[in-house]
């Protein structure tokens, strides 16, 4: 019996990079299921209560389809928004930074007692390469839309059943039916209040970046809300990000030094309210997960999906930890998650 639970532990050591090497190359497969499976989740509610008042299923499905078309109009819209805010700027922010990182590197100097060794405009734009950053964008833009769609494609299948999940955890992991449908609920329902939580969390973030950059008078405030808002799906690392861009973009557009630290004090202080005191109190002991658990589970996935496995990164933690602590010998590693 030694002997064999070693050979199945050396197994599973031999498996698990397998897996994920993987989980890795087929990512262009498995991301879109994924995030399909959390927009069907947030869905699911609407879906179910259609069917229980009796409308056929056909007609449910439809109008499901068309809610989520809908948003995903609206947060193409404010991309678009934001996108076009930036194209008629027609570069003035950039003169404006080139001539204040000048003064910047003048008053440097003159401290340190050094001369300047070439002259000319710090930003030059003509060392910019237009057409390979076009062409950087266009394929950011084109894998974005595929995600999109493959999504949408997944979702669709998900919500009109093709796709059980709760069938799969009874054939593969919980055996027992009963069992298998109380753990498939918990993890409905803790991972639509994840869902939940965050997109709310993450459009006050945005509104209040918003309208932080509409009261102090910095530029792009669409774009800068809608990247908050994007960026906040990150845990932890997202709105520090958020926060440093801005205040590194507002330091090359504020003159006033009285009027920068108090924006910075005022896009931080949303970002305080927002995700260090309303998101946990929202989100519940459920997903009180220790912050190394949560720094190795954003750069492992991140490393094997990149940005979209850092935002699902959570979701799949929560996911992995409910498993967890189905089974009393994996029940202590839940509690270290925890």
């Amino acid at each position: 019996m030694d002997k064999l639970k070693t050979t199945n532990t050396l197994l599973l050591v031999l498996v698990l990079p397998v897996i994920f090497y993987i989980l890795h190359l087929l990512s262009f497969i498995f991301v879109p299921l994924i995030f399909a499976m959390f927009i069907a989740l947030l869905f699911m509610p609407i879906m179910r209560g259609m069917i229980n008042r009796n409308i056929p299923k056909y007609i449910s499905l439809t109008i499901v389809i068309l809610l989520i078309l809908g948003l995903m109009s609206i947060i193409f819209f404010i991309f678009h928004i934001s996108l076009k805010e930036i194209i008629q700027e027609n570069g003035t922010f950039l003169q404006r930074a080139n001539s204040k990182i000048t003064y910047l590197l003048k008053d440097i100097e003159t401290f340190l007692g050094i001369e300047k060794i070439n002259s000319g405009d710090v930003m030059n734009l003509g060392n910019i390469n237009l057409f390979k950053n076009l062409g950087i964008s266009v394929n950011i833009a084109m894998r974005t839309l595929s995600l999109f769609i493959m999504s949408l494609f997944f979702s669709i299948l998900i919500l009109a059943g093709t796709f059980n999940f709760q069938k799969i955890l009874n054939a593969t992991l919980i055996k027992q039916k009963f069992t298998s449908i109380k753990i498939f609920r918990q993890i409905e329902k803790d991972l639509q209040t994840f869902i939940k939580v965050k997109v709310i969390i993450s459009f006050f973030t945005g509104l209040g970046f918003t309208l932080a950059c509409y009261f102090f008078d910095v530029s792009f405030p669409i774009f800068w809300g809608f990247l908050a808002f994007s960026i906040n799906f990150i845990q932890m690392i997202g709105s520090i990000i958020s926060v440093i861009l801005l205040s590194l973009f507002a330091f090359l557009e504020i003159d006033s030094t009285t009027t920068l630290l108090f924006f910075i004090l005022s896009i931080s202080l949303v970002q305080i309210i927002m995700g260090s005191i309303l998101e946990p109190v929202f989100m519940g002991k459920t997903f009180s997960i220790n912050v190394l658990t949560i720094v190795i589970m954003l750069l492992f996935w991140g490393f094997i999906w990149g940005i979209p496995g850092m935002i699902l990164s959570i979701p799949l933690t929560v996911f992995i930890k409910i498993i967890l602590e189905q089974f009393p010998k994996t029940k202590i590693i839940a509690d270290f998650i925890s």
